[in-house]
C-alpha cells in the first residue's frame, strides 16, 4: 500500500535515509512524504504499528523488477529429456540414440531412457537390463546413472544426469 491507501492510525515511520523517525500519524507521515516529494510506503503490515518508508516508490519497483530479473537469468533450468529404446535395438540404432542422448548430457539436461516391452518380451527382463547396461557403457563418458534401471508394468525406466 501506498500514500493514501494506509488506513492505519499510527504507523512507525523510516525517513529516505534509512534512520527511524518514530511512531505517528498516517496523516503526519504523508505530510513529511509530500514535503519531501516522496512516496509513503507500507513496508511492514503485520507488525504493531504497521512499518512505513518514505521512498520514491517508481524507482523502488524498477529497481525490484530489475532485481527479479536479474535472478531468473542467473536461474539454470534443467529439462528432463526422453531417449526411447526396444528391447531388440540394433547396436547402430543403438550408437545413434546414445550420440543424442550425449548432446542432451552437454547441454546439462537429465535425460530419461525407456524401455517398453511389446507382447511377450515382458517375460525378458533381463534382456532390457543387458541393453540398459549397454546403453550406459556408450554415454557413461558424459552421464551418471541418478536411478538406477527399474521395472514398472511393460517400462523399465533408467534416469541419467550429466558428469561434472
Amino acid at each position: 500500500m501506498i500514500n493514501e491507501e494506509i488506513r492505519d492510525r499510527e504507523v512507525r515511520l523510516i525517513s529516505d535515509t534509512g534512520e527511524q523517525l518514530g511512531i505517528m500519524s498516517s496523516r503526519a507521515a504523508q505530510a513529511i512524504a509530500d514535503e519531501k516529494g516522496l512516496d509513503l510506503v507500507k513496508i511492514a503490515a503485520g507488525s504493531t504499528p504497521p512499518v512505513c518508508k518514505i521512498m520514491d516508490y517508481g524507482k523502488y519497483r524498477y529497481e525490484q523488477t530489475k532485481r527479479e530479473k536479474e535472478q531468473k537469468k542467473n536461474q539454470k533450468i534443467i529439462e528432463i529429456k526422453e531417449v526411447r529404446l526396444s528391447a531388440t535395438i540394433d547396436t547402430h540404432d543403438m550408437e545413434v540414440k546414445a550420440k543424442a542422448c550425449s548432446k542432451f548430457l552437454q547441454d546439462g539436461n537429465k535425460v530419461k531412457v525407456s524401455i517398453r516391452f511389446r507382447g511377450r518380451q515382458i517375460t525378458h527382463g533381463d534382456v532390457g537390463l543387458d541393453v540398459m547396461e549397454a546403453f550406459y557403457q556408450l554415454v557413461n563418458d558424459y552421464a551418471t546413472i541418478e536411478k538406477p534401471a527399474k521395472q514398472e508394468g511393460r517400462n523399465m525406466f533408467m534416469i541419467l544426469t550429466p558428469k561434472n
